[in-house]
């Protein structure tokens, strides 16, 4: 694995299942599902639609309990959310009426009550660091959606979170600027040391940023397979034009398909 060693994890799912009541008969959405994240690891959970991966990130978060098994996070059982972990979600929800630095500030604001200027410029650190240096002022209909999501997520980094739990961030972009914010994401990784567990439907995207990729079946979601990712870091798209990108692309490809193939078996 090109991450960092897996024997000390911060985040720990032990045998979970989970099933929702909706119609005449309950939903299985997840089946039996254990993994471990590292701190500091890269982790993608890629799978055919319905396959529980949104429902995963939200167990994983404690936003909603499993029926079975367990979620340890930092030595802990997992029971509800915790300030040390952070969500981005492909909806911005940014306020309207707050400048895009009152945004940032949003959450210790709610935290903390009174803000003073270390806040502040933590809050126009994370703008640098994420590109939005100048924008300080502006609200989010003068921004792309691309600069919205940038904001959501220096919004959720001024918490400081140990784990980073993404689901499908930016799903809603086009192609160009889901490309951009593949590299920002690689950037913050990288430079903010953070943990990062991402849902996407992108295979290219997963091989691209992940250290790892855990790979769902269909519902009731279960792993049927995880492979390591073994490009080195830092990453460029260049990579995404080289042999072992495209080996990595393809292996990760034959298991969604197998997958695929095996409930419709």
């Amino acid at each position: 694995m090109n991450g960092p060693d897996a024997a000390r994890p911060l985040l720990a799912v032990a045998r979970v299942s989970k099933a929702f009541v909706e119609g005449p008969r309950p939903i299985r959405a997840l089946h039996d599902v254990s993994f471990q994240v590292a701190d500091g690891e890269f982790v993608c959970l890629l799978g055919p639609s319905g396959s529980g991966k949104s429902t995963l990130l939200r167990i994983a978060g404690g936003l909603i309990a499993p029926d079975q098994g367990t979620v340890i996070f930092d030595g802990r059982p997992l029971t509800e959310p915790q300030p040390d972990i952070g969500f981005v979600f492909q909806s911005t929800n940014l306020m309207p009426w707050r400048t895009v630095l009152q945004n940032v500030l949003l959450p210790l604001e709610i935290q903390r009550g009174a803000l003073d200027d270390a806040h502040t410029q933590r809050a126009l650190e994370l703008l640098r660091v994420v590109g939005l240096e100048g924008f300080e002022r502006a609200y989010p209909k003068h921004l792309s959606g691309g600069m919205a999501q940038r904001v959501v997520l220096a919004r959720t980094l001024i918490q400081q979170p140990k784990l980073l739990l993404m689901d499908e961030p930016f799903g809603a972009l086009d192609a160009l600027t889901r490309e951009r914010m593949n590299l920002e994401l690689l950037r913050v990784h990288s430079m903010q040391a953070a943990t990062v567990l991402m849902v996407t439907h992108s295979i290219t995207e997963a091989v691209f940023l992940a250290d790892r990729v855990i790979i769902l079946s269909e519902r009731p979601g279960r792993i049927v397979a995880e492979t390591a990712i073994d490009l080195a870091r830092p990453r460029e798209i260049g990579m995404t034009a080289g042999a072992r990108y495209g080996e990595l692309a393809m292996e990760v490809r034959r298991y969604v398909g197998n997958a695929v193939a095996q409930a419709g078996a």
